[in-house]
């Protein structure tokens, strides 16, 4: 039971990682570098809330604090993945490797941002209250923190499901990710998608790291520590595919908690990443294939 909890937790925080990334980069096909900064952002942006709000309202203000922060940090992250979607990435799409390279560069800059401003050293979010402690279901403790965590991934998750296949725009972003031309002969402004949809990718990763937060202490290279399991994940699940994303996250996160547990976590990384190289050798294109109406493919 143990077991299975520590492999869904691990499963939830890569797959809350990964949706934004899913959006990005598998809808758009812009490798973005930066994500993991952008998790960075939104750690910091709860560091920053809780203590403005406890200064202001005492101990009380931490806990309202934190749980401002995660709407905060989501509004934070999607303007500056605007700014930069509008200043840089909208001149580099269909050249990955200048996307590549640009957003590496801007992930540099923002940890070097970060480290001016907080420090090297790492800073701690206080865990609200009611997150504290754990509930005991026979044997087996479940974090309060974990069990918070999975239920934002799950909420995440539907309103990520709901905007992409029940509402409007869902549907004018699935129709530029099939055939980007024909989208524009119906009146579609790709412009408003790409600029929309990469904002809410970025705005995802805030939300991301106002869960890690919770995990451990934040610093300039907290996002590095996910960004290759996320990657990993979309890239597994299949490009472009929200199922595939969940299955990606969960067969990352359950094999390396049950291979952990066999060897040391350097050796259990190492498995899962040699077991996903093999895969993908064998299926390049993932779990799932999204069939596109593009009439060059």
């Amino acid at each position: 039971m143990n077991l299975l909890f520590n492999g869904l937790s691990l499963s939830s925080i890569i797959l809350l990682a990964s949706l934004g990334l899913a959006i990005t980069f598998g809808l758009m096909r812009v490798i973005n570098m930066a994500h993991g900064e952008f998790m960075m952002i939104g750690a910091y942006t709860s560091y920053v809330i809780q203590n403005l709000l406890q200064t202001w309202l005492g101990n009380s203000g931490a806990d309202v604090g934190y749980f401002l922060s995660i709407i905060i940090a989501f509004a934070v992250t999607f303007l500056i993945g605007s700014l930069l979607e509008t200043l840089v990435v909208s001149r580099l799409y269909g050249r990955e490797i200048d996307s590549l390279l640009a957003t590496w560069g801007i992930s540099l800059i923002l940890q070097q941002a970060a480290r001016t401003i907080f420090g090297t050293q790492g800073v701690l979010v206080t865990t609200p209250k009611v997150l504290s402690g754990s509930i005991r279901i026979g044997k087996t403790s479940l974090s309060m923190t974990r069990l918070f965590i999975i239920a934002l991934v799950a909420c995440c998750l539907l309103l990520v499901w709901f905007l992409m296949y029940r509402t409007n725009f869902g549907r004018q972003m699935r129709a530029v990710m099939q055939n980007r031309s024909m989208a524009q002969c119906m009146g579609i402004n790709s412009r408003k998608i790409d600029n929309l949809t990469f904002s809410i990718g970025s705005g995802l990763a805030g939300i991301a790291g106002c869960s890690i937060a919770l995990l451990g202490s934040i610093d300039s290279t907290v996002g590095q520590n996910y960004i290759v399991n996320t990657f990993m994940a979309v890239v597994l699940g299949g490009v472009g595919k929200l199922l595939g994303t969940v299955l990606g996250s969960s067969i990352i996160g359950f094999s390396s908690i049950g291979f952990e547990t066999m060897t040391s976590s350097s050796i259990a990384k190492a498995i899962v990443l040699l077991i996903i190289i093999i895969f993908l050798q064998k299926k390049p294109q993932g779990l799932f294939t999204v069939r596109s109406r593009a009439l060059d493919e």
